[in-house]
């Protein structure tokens, strides 16, 4: 199996380092990621400029390693179209440090990503945890994940979205499969403004989110520190 990796927060970030180690022994390993951080980029793609594709020395033997100027969408394209040959059989985006559930899907990078091979009909997971401090779940329940979906069927334009909830082994009360996503009111985002003396305005937006949600959504699994896996449709 021809896998490729990608990610929103960078080749050096830790979270993509542990999604190749899990990942090997599934098959051979391609990484093309941005070369710094790109979190909230969502599908957003580059045209008419030219992208740097750069030979990363990942340091993981076997593992073929590139950093790509653009965005996570940019790197699956790149890896399809010009990098790996033959194309990949799956695309792994992740381990992001942070959710990509309920609305926050829309502004994912590392789900842009997935969404991305989908296009070209390859089979795609997003991997998401609330943070890396715990990534000891991922060490214990990523490896059986991905050998269920890697091969698991999605519809048409869809992608497998996977999210590890903020807590240790002993507080984590399972797998919860064939989610949807959350459509609760999760934002409660707030700008405050600052006026200048030439007449403009300083905005700072403090994040705020709503941790309540419907059962059998994401949202609910993640806030019961339930594992979060599910399918996530590209075009509705």
């Amino acid at each position: 199996m021809h896998i490729l990796i990608t990610n929103d927060d960078g080749i050096n970030a830790p979270g993509i380092r542990k999604l190749v180690q899990i990942a090997r022994r599934f098959g051979e390993v391609t990484v093309i990621a941005p070369d710094g951080q790109r979190s909230a980029a969502s599908h957003q793609s580059t045209f008419g400029k030219p992208l740097i594709l750069r030979e990363n020395n990942f340091g993981i033997e076997g593992v073929k390693a590139y950093s790509l100027s653009g965005t996570p969408a940019d790197c699956v394209r790149v890896g399809v179209i010009k990098v790996m040959d033959p194309k990949p059989d799956v695309v792994l985006s992740g381990i992001n440090n942070g959710f990509n559930m309920a609305s926050d899907i829309q502004y994912s990078g590392t789900v842009g990503a997935a969404f991305e091979a989908a296009f070209y009909g390859i089979q795609a997971i997003a991997v998401s945890i609330g943070n890396l401090d715990y990534m000891e779940l991922a060490d214990l329940y990523l490896p059986g994940l991905l050998e269920e979906y890697i091969h698991k069927p999605l519809g048409k334009d869809q992608v497998w979205n996977i999210n590890f909830p903020e807590c240790t082994p002993s507080e984590c009360k399972g797998i919860l499969h064939d989610l949807r996503v959350s459509k609760d009111d999760f934002y409660n985002d707030e700008i405050t403004a600052v006026k200048q003396d030439d007449g403009s305005f300083i905005l700072t937006e403090v994040a705020g989110r709503n941790w309540n949600a419907t059962e059998g959504t994401d949202l609910h699994a993640i806030i019961n520190n339930y594992i979060a896996v599910g399918p996530v449709n590209n075009i509705s």
